[in-house]
């Protein structure tokens, strides 16, 4: 089956054709014939299941070849991230028509979008605050909106967007053609539909059985020591078949300080998290997509929005908060039918934490395993050829780093993320300088 099957037209399919998509996905197999009837939608479907074409091709082809200038389709998103990427599938999808498509985002320069406004764009694809903020100021107006989709909804509930949502709907039409894609239907998500759609049908593009879903994933689970956690990382980044991949870390600083250490350590990683300006995460956003940098540090709420087709591997620093997150970041590879690797390191203070997603979601890894950078397992499971260092230069390594890649000498030590084996090891040393120094002084020397 091709787009042309499920009712798309030609020029639109011709465009996708030029950048290599053909055979549509399952979502969009099951929504695009329905949005085409105008028909309202709720689809469940997790990011990287290609839902933006699902709701995109619809969304173009009811406006027509050529429309009129005014905004006619609003997107809502939750993150500057994904404005961008909705945008960019959107503008490759109408590249054959005269359709304008502009992103209204904070962060940004109000100047370049509301010149696009003003231009006459069709389609805005935008963030809660900006587009209210527009619209305040009379710069942006939905009375003329015949399509609205909400995209990521439980998103916008964890938030705190929902209200500003409710703003938006009430600002359109009634009579407007609605679409809303969730990954989870949260009771507040379900008030919504109910509230501002007529009569949707409900979609669900996800398996039931989320296990199966993941089937594609090889998941990796160590307890690694704080210490040994870069060392680990820049191994792995050698491991044979590597591609591009997504590293998670639990705050800003800790992104910012890994992605400084890896591009010492000679790989070429980039970041993107809050503390980042818009252009700046914009920039290793696509650098990232381009290949020039392989590696991409990010937190959470920054990551939305990062749909990169050829993630090979993920890495979770620190461990997600819950379940539902840790399935959001490993989602990250494994996508169109390829295999992904996630590998997760628990510290010890986390392994309440490991316990519960692990229940959760049957993985079956009760007791992640204490592990080092030179641990036989830890080697022999990511596929990392022996010799490998985790460096790509000649940088000294740090003499903290060296102690932390080797297992405790004593049995009796506490669990890796104490810090006890670094401290025997230094106690041991100061005690034998400490009684040379006696030495000398004794001597003469």
């Amino acid at each position: 089956m091709n787009f042309s099957d499920l009712g798309i037209d030609t020029d639109m399919v011709e465009a996708l054709e030029a950048k290599g998509i053909i055979e549509p996905f399952p979502i969009q197999e099951q929504t695009i014939p329905i949005a085409l009837t105008g028909q309202d939608i709720i689809g469940q479907a997790k990011t990287g299941t290609g839902k933006t074409f699902g709701f995109g091709l619809p969304l173009i082809q009811s406006l027509g070849s050529n429309p009129e200038p005014g905004v006619k389709a609003l997107i809502v998103v939750p993150t500057r991230e994904l404005a961008v990427q909705v945008t960019e599938d959107m503008v490759l999808a109408a590249g054959n028509r005269s359709t304008s498509v502009v992103s209204i985002y904070g962060g940004k320069a109000y100047e370049g979008q509301i010149e696009a406004l003003k231009a006459g764009a069709q389609i805005v694809v935008g963030t809660p605050g900006r587009l209210l903020d527009l619209a305040s100021q009379r710069l942006l107006s939905f009375a003329n909106v015949s399509v609205m989709v909400l995209d990521e909804a439980d998103k916008m509930l964890d938030l705190g967007f929902l209200p500003d949502v409710e703003r938006l709907f009430s600002q359109t039409p009634p009579t407007r053609h609605t679409m809303l894609f969730s990954a989870t239907m949260p009771g507040p998500v379900v008030t919504l539909a109910r509230r501002f759609m007529n009569k949707p049908i409900h979609i669900r593009a996800t398996s039931p059985d989320e296990s199966i879903t993941q089937a594609n994933i090889k998941h990796f689970v160590y307890r690694a020591h704080a210490l040994d956690k870069d060392e680990v990382i820049g191994r792995i980044l050698q491991s044979e078949g590597r591609g591009k991949t997504v590293i998670f870390t639990r705050t800003k600083r800790a992104a910012a300080r890994l992605m400084e250490e890896l591009n010492d350590r000679g790989f070429a990683a980039g970041a993107v998290h809050g503390d980042l300006s818009q252009d700046a995460r914009e920039r290793s956003m696509v650098a990232f997509k381009a290949g020039k940098k392989d590696v991409l540090i990010a937190t959470d709420v920054a990551a939305r929005g990062i749909d990169v087709d050829d993630v090979t591997h993920v890495i979770n620093h620190t461990i997600p908060e819950d379940h539902n997150a840790y399935l959001h970041r490993v989602g990250r590879t494994g996508r169109a039918g390829k295999t992904g690797i996630a590998v997760t390191f628990v510290d010890w203070d986390d392994l309440h934490k490991w316990a519960l997603i692990n229940k959760a979601l049957e993985m079956g890894i009760p007791e992640p395993v204490e592990t080092y950078s030179s641990s036989p397992h830890f080697l022999e499971d990511l596929n990392i050829p022996a010799g490998t260092k985790g460096r790509l230069k000649n940088t000294p390594i740090p003499r903290a780093e060296k102690r932390a890649g080797q297992p405790p000498r004593s049995q009796g030590s506490k669990p890796s993320g104490q810090g006890s084996p670094t401290r025997t090891t230094s106690g041991a040393e100061g005690g034998s300088g400490n009684s040379r120094q006696r030495q000398r002084r004794r001597t003469g020397n």
